[in-house]
């Protein structure tokens, strides 16, 4: 039995349907940045995460590479990669999953980046390196719990690397790089600290999540689990048909996203709205027009609404917002206030407006 058949399915999962809408559309759409995951512990953050890579269809990359190098992109490979193109061989392929890497808390830097082996590179003059947590998670996805308490530098190196979709790797003059493209998740418990506002920026989306109090689906949570650890293949061919049709609705997504058109004057009134609430920047404006335009291709629309622009506003925003500790008003309060103020006359979603299954 191949690991991710134990996987719990992404369509399985009750509840929880802003956080499933964020991962879906930086899935979508990678652009829009990193998803950050405040709440409190077992509430199906990790299980999410790992349940949409297996969503994901599989990928084609090279043989026996360490990156997972995608053979179609001959200017984004790595060292090794190159060299054998240079030296006039082919690169060989296969299909695999989509990789998803856990940053363990206390990692070091080394971990994370990967280490090179400088006795060795001076002595045989062979560049000798270790992979790290980035090079698994090249073109996949990177999760990491308790991002609130790694230490800033690491989560700069993190976020760089997942801006530039490279990583650099230099030390005593010798360096090796290899692409890190990934969909960065961190979850946290708001209660055990919080990210710097600078850091916090530089992801995409933020979403809020609790513990669900409705009893009924407290209890479909538990009785959904108890079957799918009694019986896992049974559970996940249960799940194959939504499964299925959440996996078409998605490449479909993927494949439609360059082609969806937003309105010059809609994305004024985003920034509008940015500019009510004081954002600092123009990454609110781009993460909203960004997830805009991929919820518009989830839905099957070519072009984007109002209503995809307040599906995604909290999510894009809360975390962008200025504190005042003498402000009495809730941040997503503040967000549906500027949204009324901006767009007049358009009715409010309730939830995120958009079905994930």
């Amino acid at each position: 039995m191949k690991h991710h058949d134990l996987r719990y399915p992404f369509s399985a999962i009750v509840g929880q349907e802003e956080m499933k809408l964020a991962l879906i559309l930086a899935a979508i759409d990678p652009n829009i940045g990193g998803v950050i995951i405040m709440g409190h512990r077992g509430t199906g953050k990790s299980t999410l995460v790992r349940g949409l890579a297996d969503l994901l269809p599989p990928i084609s990359k090279v043989k026996g590479c360490l990156y997972g190098c995608d053979p179609t992109r001959e200017t984004d490979l790595c060292d090794d990669c190159v060299a054998r193109l240079e030296s006039g061989k082919k690169l060989p392929r296969e299909r695999g999953p989509v990789p998803v890497a856990d940053l363990p808390l206390g990692a070091t830097e080394d971990r994370v980046c990967g280490t090179l082996d400088i006795e060795r590179a001076l002595v045989d003059g062979v560049k000798a390196f270790e992979p790290g947590v980035l090079a698994r998670a090249n073109r996949g996805f990177l999760y990491i719990d308790e991002v609130n308490l790694l230490e800033d530098h690491l989560v700069d190196v993190l976020l760089d690397a997942a801006a530039s979709g490279r990583n650099i790797v230099e030390r005593e003059g010798i360096s090796v790089s290899h692409p890190a493209r990934f969909v960065l998740v961190g979850s946290g418990n708001p209660e055990e600290g919080e990210l710097r506002p600078q850091l916090l920026d530089r992801f995409g989306l933020f979403t809020e999540i609790r513990t669900i109090l409705n009893l009924d689906e407290r209890v479909e949570i538990v009785q959904r689990r108890e079957r799918f650890e009694r019986d896992p293949p049974a559970f996940r061919e249960e799940a194959a048909p939504e499964e299925q049709q959440l996996r078409k609705r998605l490449v479909r997504a993927r494949k439609a996203l360059a082609r969806v058109k937003m309105d010059r004057s809609l994305l004024r009134s985003v920034a509008e709205v940015c500019v009510k609430l004081r954002v600092d920047g123009h990454r609110g404006e781009l993460t909203v027009a960004r997830s805009a335009r991929a919820v518009a291709a989830f839905d099957g629309r070519s072009v984007v609404s109002v209503e995809d622009v307040r599906c995604v506003a909290s999510m894009s925003l809360r975390h962008r917002l200025r504190r005042d500790s003498l402000e009495r008003v809730d941040s997503g309060l503040r967000i549906e206030q500027a949204l009324d103020s901006v767009f007049q006359g358009t009715s409010a979603i309730d939830g995120t407006g958009v079905q994930v299954k």
